[in-house]
C-alpha cells in the first residue's frame, strides 16, 4: 500500500482510491441531494464556516495583542469573574474537561498570569487566580469569540438548546469522533516530554 500523509491535501491520482474510506465517497457522491437537503447542508456548513472563522480570528487578535491564545483568553476572562476558583470550578465555568483546562491554566501560570496557591479552608485543594499581570493583560484585550459563543448559546430557548445538543451529537457520532480530546477552541495540546507534535505547518505559523 502507497504512503498516504495524514496531514496533507490529497493528490488527483488519490480520488479513485479506496485509501479515503466510505466517508469520503458519500461527502461527494454523483447523485444530487434534492433542494431541501442542499440548502440545510449550506446552511450548516455556513454556519460553522462563520463559528469557526470567527473563532479564529479572535484568537488571532489575543495573539497579536498579547500573545496569549484565545483559550488562554477565555481563561482569564472566566477567572476574572469571580472569587479565585479551583481546576474543577474552573471547567465548570467554562464548560470544558479538567484535563483540557488544565494545560491552559499552566501555561497562563509560566507566563505569572495566574497564581495558584493552598486555599485557606483546605490544604489540599488549589485556588486559581489572577495575578496583577494577568489583570492588566485582560484589561487591554478585546472580548474572547469563546465567551460570546457561550453566551449566545445560553441564551437559547429550551427547545433550541435540546434541538442543538442532538444534531451536534449527531454530527460527531456520524464523523465517527466520539472517542476524541474535545480541547479547548485553537489551543495546541500538551506533547507529551519527548514526542514530536505531527500537526502540519501552516501559512499562519510563517
Amino acid at each position: 500500500m502507497p504512503y498516504v500523509c495524514r496531514g496533507c491535501a490529497p493528490s488527483r491520482s488519490d480520488y479513485n482510491t479506496n485509501q479515503w474510506g466510505p466517508m469520503f465517497r458519500e461527502a461527494f457522491r454523483d447523485q444530487p441531494s434534492t433542494a431541501p437537503e442542499a440548502a440545510s447542508i449550506r446552511t450548516i456548513l455556513d454556519a460553522l464556516r462563520r463559528i469557526v472563522r470567527d473563532l479564529r480570528l479572535s484568537s488571532r487578535e489575543a495573539e497579536r495583542d498579547a500573545g496569549i491564545s484565545g483559550a488562554q483568553l477565555f481563561v482569564l476572562q472566566a477567572l476574572a469573574g469571580g472569587r479565585a476558583a479551583s481546576l474543577g470550578e474552573l471547567a465548570e465555568r467554562t464548560h470544558t474537561d479538567q484535563s483540557s483546562v488544565s494545560v491552559v491554566v499552566r501555561r497562563l501560570a509560566d507566563r505569572k498570569l495566574v497564581a495558584r496557591k493552598a486555599s485557606q479552608q483546605d490544604a489540599r485543594r488549589v485556588e486559581l487566580s489572577l495575578t496583577l499581570a494577568g489583570q492588566r493583560m485582560l484589561a487591554r484585550c478585546p472580548e474572547p469569540m469563546q465567551a460570546r459563543l457561550l453566551a449566545a448559546i445560553q441564551r437559547l430557548a429550551a427547545p433550541e438548546l435540546a434541538a442543538l445538543t442532538r444534531g451536534l451529537g449527531a454530527l460527531v457520532r456520524e464523523m465517527g469522533l466520539e472517542a476524541s480530546s474535545p480541547e479547548m477552541f485553537l489551543e495546541e495540546p500538551a506533547t507529551p516530554p519527548g514526542k514530536r507534535s505531527n500537526r502540519v505547518p501552516t501559512d499562519d505559523d510563517r
